[in-house]
């Protein structure tokens, strides 16, 4: 197969330590290479299992058919930079190398690119697979009108969910900041926020990729929101990522962060750092005491000492 110099598309996977399931994101977009002006470049971040032996071995099995690079370990966001860098495409679409890009997701993305070339950003559907093999479909809401109301409806009232691997991102988007190196964990926020505000979206009803649920998410998650913790907050809010008439959301933003950080750590029994995150978020805005949700489990949490 021959690449197109100057790609429509480019399909990036980063991949540390996922030699287990890299072959199966890799063959669900090898196929969707022919005859469409995409590519498919695989970066591994420093890998220390068999990764650079699965990657070698796919190249050998597929010669010509993707790109990959090495690199020294540095984190996701290191590696979607890199990947800005090195890829072709006019679009680029970040796929986990724990998931698969969709039958389809390629050429539905083409067209949709093709009858909107205005858009910056397309926010497709794609299914959720869970542990047990159950699948469900998730397709995006009519986004609202304005970056205002996108920015609070994808950071303050969750009316707008983005998944990588599901979306396409012109690469002019980053001229307002690239993914930021010092978080390993909700990178991508701050990003996705810059481009809402800033840049015309679009949302693509077809199913682009397979997003893999796991079991140990929340382990995950608990280990990186310690080091990330109320740090992302100052990055969302640098300029230029969202512009200064949208920093009035900060205050609101913060409470939200907080409980968000206070229900991460109340569910795996670290309470004493939940009750420091709840207090931050009454301190920040008093009116999240009307989140009778969390409210109630705060007031357990506190009572029971």
């Amino acid at each position: 197969m021959t690449m197109s110099v100057n790609p429509l598309i480019s399909v990036v996977i980063p991949a540390y330590n996922y030699a287990r399931t890299l072959p199966r994101a890799v063959l669900s977009v090898l196929p969707q290479l022919e005859g469409a002006s995409a590519e498919l470049l695989v970066i591994d971040d420093g890998s220390t299992d068999s990764t650079p032996q699965v990657i070698e071995d796919l190249q050998a099995q597929h010669p010509g058919r993707f790109r990959s690079i090495r690199k020294s370990n540095g984190g996701l966001a290191s590696v979607r930079n890199l990947g800005i860098t090195e890829a072709l495409g006019t679009f680029l679409v970040f796929l986990d190398a724990d998931d698969e890009l969709a039958p389809g997701g390629i050429a539905a993305l083409a067209s949709h690119i093709e009858a909107n070339p205005e858009s910056r950003l397309v926010i497709g559907a794609h299914w959720s697979v869970f542990p047990d093999g159950r699948k469900s479909l998730h397709t995006p809401k009519a986004l609202p009108e304005g970056p205002r109301a996108r920015v609070r409806g994808y950071l303050l009232d969750k009316t707008i969910s983005i998944s990588n691997g599901a979306c396409a991102m012109h690469r002019e988007v980053f001229r307002a900041g690239n993914y930021p190196e010092q978080f390993r964990n909700s990178e991508d926020i701050p990003v996705f926020a810059q481009v809402l505000a800033r840049y015309p979206c679009s949302v693509l009803e077809y199913p682009v990729a397979l997003i893999h649920k796991h079991d140990d998410s929340l382990r995950h998650n608990v280990q990186h929101a310690h080091s990330v913790g109320l740090k992302l907050i100052d990055e969302m809010f640098a300029t230029p990522r969202l512009p200064s008439e949208l920093h009035d959301l900060r205050r609101e933003y913060t409470a939200q962060r907080c409980l968000s950080l206070f229900r991460t750590f109340m569910a795996v029994g670290e309470s004493e750092t939940a009750k420091g995150y709840y207090r931050e978020a009454v301190r920040t805005n008093w009116k999240v005491l009307f989140n009778l949700s969390y409210t109630r489990k705060a007031l357990r949490l506190f009572f029971r000492g």
